[in-house]
């Protein structure tokens, strides 16, 4: 992972790269996070996840809720942002890296360990939650919409997706893929699996979600079938390369001239929203868990996501932030995932 984020700086600090090749280059490896979520959603069936409500949604939601509004208490304190601008960075903040965590936890095959567990109930609390954020800045900055119609509207779509992907998982899926095998064709088999996912991404996103969300959905229907280990070992390769080139296009967000003008700021509020973002992991997870395990997830956890990058982007682009203080949070959250392998490697 450090190699692959290394790569990148190195080739955009040469090369320079144009925006706009970044920003295809951003969109391929997009696919990356949601073969990984994919290939998540294959461990995780429906009732599987069933079983794990207590740490999506209360671990989940007391972690998103209390970090983001204690990094919104002190964007206004201590910075002096205004109040819209301090609330979507606040809870950009809350997220970590499902990216970099979740494919770190399945090659140490930890995934299905305590602390994975409630590592990845998080992660999709998290997930889900970058709907809402994204939806504020949209309402921060709209001038027709109310906030209710926004708040129908996707709750309306969220419906609409879940059935749709609930429907064509129990009645239609099992045997789609008994028509493939019949071909007996690996090639027809493989596009078959790919249609799936990038089909359920895209239906995702058409609803107003994220790409990852719909391929997780898909993951956990398909998990219901005798299918899902071929599927899972097949999707494999594509999963890994494109998570390389997502790792690749997070260094290529590094600014070297940012990070030697605003060093010493970077490195405090590194420091300071790690530990900041452990403690506030730790202090809610003590209570319902070991200390332990708590202690665990904290360390695997402490880190910015790329979602934060995503929301960054959008609030820069709507005026909320400055591109002084873009560029100041984008190498904040990419340092503070380029410090995550090294840590979780050594979680025993």
């Amino acid at each position: 992972v450090i190699g692959y984020v290394l790569a990148g700086f190195t080739i955009s600090s040469i090369f320079h790269f144009a925006e706009d090749s970044k920003e295809m280059l951003s969109h391929l490896a997009e696919f990356g996070i949601v073969f990984l979520m994919f290939t998540i959603g294959l461990e995780f069936s429906v009732k599987h996840l069933k079983k794990m409500k207590k740490e999506v949604f209360v671990y989940g939601g007391l972690q998103v809720i209390l970090s983001g509004l204690l990094f919104t208490g002190l964007s206004v304190w201590i910075v002096g942002m205004d109040m819209k601008s301090a609330i979507v960075l606040g809870f950009a903040l809350a997220l970590s890296s499902t990216a970099i965590v979740l494919k770190i936890l399945n090659d140490n095959n930890q995934i299905q360990s305590g602390y994975g567990r409630t590592a990845l109930g998080i992660l999709i609390f998290q997930d889900l939650a970058v709907i809402p954020i994204l939806l504020m800045v949209s309402f921060f900055t709209s001038e027709s919409d109310s906030i209710s119609v926004l708040l129908l509207e996707t709750f309306a779509s969220a419906i609409v997706l879940f059935l749709i992907i609930f429907i064509i998982g129990k009645y239609f899926l099992e045997k789609f893929f008994g028509w493939i095998m019949a071909s007996g064709s690996e090639e027809i088999f493989l596009v078959a699996i790919l249609l799936g996912v990038m089909g359920a991404s895209y239906m995702a996103h058409f609803f107003g979600f994220t790409y990852s969300l719909g391929a997780f959905l898909a993951g956990m229907m398909i998990a219901e079938t005798k299918y899902r280990y071929r599927i899972e070992s097949d999707l494999i390769p594509f999963r890994d390369i494109l998570l390389g080139v997502f790792f690749v296009t997070i260094g290529m967000l590094i600014n070297w001239e940012s990070l030697v003008n605003h060093g010493h700021i970077i490195l405090g509020l590194l420091v300071g929203i790690m530990m900041i973002k452990g403690l506030i992991i730790f202090g809610i997870l003590q209570f319902f868990i070991q200390k332990r395990t708590a202690i665990k997830t904290a360390w695997a956890l402490f880190q910015v996501g790329e979602f934060s990058l995503a929301i960054l982007a959008l609030a820069y682009a709507n005026k909320l932030i400055s591109n002084e203080v873009n560029q100041i949070m984008i190498i904040t959250v990419v340092l503070s995932m380029i410090i995550t392998p090294f840590v979780l490697k050594n979680i025993k």
